[in-house]
């Protein structure tokens, strides 16, 4: 390939991560517009740009799946209420809050991605805190720490997480037993946090419970359907994939949405049409503009040339090489959104342990489903820990903190740069440290 051409990818890869970043344009707009440059400049055909898409089909359609199966349920209000509920069980003190927040995200970011729950559940925080009389900011901002947190609980709780998962071909059930406890020792951390971080917050009393808004479940029959449909999607998202036929994540969240959309048309809380036209087609459009970007790089030469430097710095000790990926991804996860930067990492790793001679030439297909040599996989679990983790530091880090920056402007308080800082850049380091000691002693010991 020509040099101009892996010259021009860079060039345009770096300025939409720097247009992202800066919020000069919108993050859509700066990938799409740059997805369609490397299409002009000819440095791929449109069949190609398709080609790079369709090999993320399994994240793409696991975020399609999800988004249409929790839109279908909201006029149920079932998170209004569980979300008031929380309130409530805190009886008015500000440390139970704090806990209750991390209590009802958890569990939901585990199953679901944590943007997506943010989404859910931001909105929700302003008038309950007006309501305690506490400042709703660091309470968005703790949401947003415990959902990228609790992302590292299972392999579809995080895009990063699953995109890794997915490139190194690791099941549902493997994920759980490898690497679940360092998403719980994350989640530790951050309630270690609380007490000195929030603490204003955490000594807030509220003694008169009963002027708080009391939300009543809509469509109960629908929701308890709407619940087999989801313990239907919990399950075979575990054991899917260990089935005489497999069924991967995103088919499992596809039909979960297909069955979904049956569900709201047939009991008509809600219209197919109006379902549809609030997924959040923006960010599809963003994930799909970055794979081509990647792909850009890859099809230049960029992405197996690094790969090669990473080779010589390295070398073949996966102990260090670990230690180093995941610090490194976590403080470039920081600046760099999380999602592009694990996509450009995935390709760069896998061309690294070919290159070392770890790995067979055969894992750098596209469809490769064969399992990786386990000396290389702490590698690739570091880049699930640091992109995930890394994502806490900054505003800029994961996609549910810009979502929650956004619903935090729309109640009338601006999240800054620096003031998400102040309470991020403590809980990523202390995240970090325990996820690399973690990793060391589960996989490198």
């Amino acid at each position: 390939m020509e040099n101009w051409q892996a010259i021009f990818s860079v060039i345009t890869f770096i300025s939409v991560i720097i247009l992202v970043m800066t919020e000069w344009v919108h993050l859509t707009i700066a990938a799409f517009l740059g997805a369609l440059l490397l299409v002009f400049a000819n440095v791929m055909t449109l069949q190609d740009a398709m080609g790079y898409i369709g090999r993320s089909h399994g994240t793409l359609g696991l975020f399609f799946g999800v988004m249409v199966l929790v839109r279908a349920f909201e006029p149920t209000k079932i998170f209004d209420y569980l979300a008031t509920q929380m309130v409530l069980l805190a009886k008015g003190e500000g440390k139970r809050l704090l806990l209750g927040i991390v209590a009802i995200t958890t569990p939901i970011c585990a199953v679901l991605p944590n943007a997506t729950t943010v989404m859910l559940l931001a909105p929700l925080i302003p008038p309950i805190a007006q309501e305690v009389g506490v400042n709703f900011v660091p309470l968005l901002i703790l949401m947003v720490f415990v959902a990228n947190s609790a992302g590292l609980l299972t392999i579809v709780g995080d895009p990063a997480t699953f995109i890794v998962g997915d490139a190194i071909n690791i099941s549902f059930t493997d994920y759980l037993w490898r690497l679940s406890f360092g998403g719980a020792i994350a989640i530790a951390v951050v309630i270690f946090t609380l007490p000195f971080l929030f603490r204003k917050i955490w000594h807030t009393r509220l003694e008169n419970l009963d002027h708080l808004p009391h939300p009543e479940i809509n469509h109960p029959r629908v929701l308890s359907v709407g619940a087999v449909i989801v313990a239907f999607v919990l399950i075979f998202f575990v054991i899917g994939e260990s089935l005489p036929v497999p069924i991967s994540p995103a088919a499992v969240a596809l039909l979960g949405a297909a069955l979904a959309l049956l569900l709201s048309h047939h009991s008509r809380i809600d219209t197919v049409h109006n379902i549809l036209r609030d997924i959040d087609w923006s960010t599809l459009i963003f994930f799909m503009s970055i794979f081509v970007l990647i792909g850009g790089l890859e099809k230049t030469g960029v992405i197996n040339g690094l790969s090669g430097v990473l080779a010589v710095i390295l070398g073949k000790n996966i102990v260090l090489g670990s230690l180093v990926v995941l610090f490194f991804v976590g403080i470039l996860s920081s600046v760099v959104p999380n999602i592009p930067l694990v996509v450009a990492m995935v390709p760069l790793l896998k061309q690294y342990v070919v290159n070392v001679g770890f790995a067979p030439a055969e894992v750098l297909a596209a469809d490769f489903q064969g399992q990786f040599p386990p000396e290389v996989l702490p590698l690739f679990y570091a880049m699930m820990f640091g992109a995930t983790l890394g994502g806490n530091g900054t505003l800029v880090g994961a996609s549910s903190n810009i979502v929650a920056a956004g619903i935090s402007e729309q109640h009338g308080k601006r999240i800054s740069f620096k003031t998400f800082l102040h309470y991020g850049i403590p809980v990523m380091i202390l995240q970090l440290m325990a996820a690399t000691l973690y990793v060391f002693v589960r996989f490198l010991l």
